[in-house]
């Protein structure tokens, strides 16, 4: 079967053969983070600010206070673009020219909505919730009806997405081999530190079990 050609907005022209455009794999690399960047326009002016994400099938959440511009600004429903991006790598080529980054990231496009009732509210927040760590949700204590009513939710319909992967070695110019130059990867890996126990804590309570993925 003969693959559609993507949307030009959503099209990668720079090293066309990094891009990516099957929907499971976009979801495979936004599944790996739970920062994005989104990016509107604000009165006439570029606005980009990070926050928290978590998606369900092609649904993105994003929430926060339902008195700030960004939130009241998406929720008009204008366009709004969303990125994610995760380094894996310092690529040290022998020229400055040809070093790089190992990465995966995603640019997705879309339009969100404000969601409403109380149960699709929690139930957005779940998701953002396993985003950050997957089973705390079902310890934590859950919002409460005045928290609720305090945060926006936000689902963004993902309606046009594209992704792009470097990996691999240097790609050096041929006259360059024979410099006595170190070259390769500086792997990037994140990882997670000893739990550091609130100063208020009561003795004898347990680290949350949904830490324990962590650290295998």
């Amino acid at each position: 079967m003969k693959k559609e050609k993507p949307a030009d907005k959503i099209r990668v022209k720079r090293i066309p053969k990094r891009g990516i455009y099957d929907r499971e794999e976009i979801y495979e690399i936004l599944d790996k983070d739970c920062v994005c960047h989104v990016s509107f326009v604000y009165e006439g002016y570029p606005v980009i600010i990070p926050t928290i994400y978590g998606r369900k099938e092609d649904k993105l959440y994003l929430h926060g206070a339902g008195s700030s511009r960004m939130m009241k600004t998406l929720a008009s429903g204008i366009p709004i673009c969303i990125a994610v991006t995760q380094v894996n790598g310092i690529v040290l080529a022998r020229s400055l020219f040809n070093s790089s980054m190992n990465y995966e990231s995603v640019v997705v496009f879309g339009k969100a909505k404000m969601v409403e009732s109380a149960e699709e509210k929690n139930e957005g927040l779940a998701v953002v919730s396993d985003q950050i760590l997957k089973g705390r949700w079902e310890e934590a204590r859950l919002p409460s009806a005045k928290e609720l009513k305090a945060t926006m939710l936000l689902e963004v319909t993902i309606e046009d997405a594209s992704a792009k992967r470097r990996e691999g070695d240097p790609g050096d110019e041929k006259a360059d081999y024979d410099l006595d130059i170190w070259a390769g990867v500086v792997p990037m890996i994140r990882s997670y530190g000893p739990l550091i126990p609130d100063a208020l804590l009561r003795e004898g309570i347990p680290a949350p079990l949904s830490t324990e993925k962590l650290y295998k």
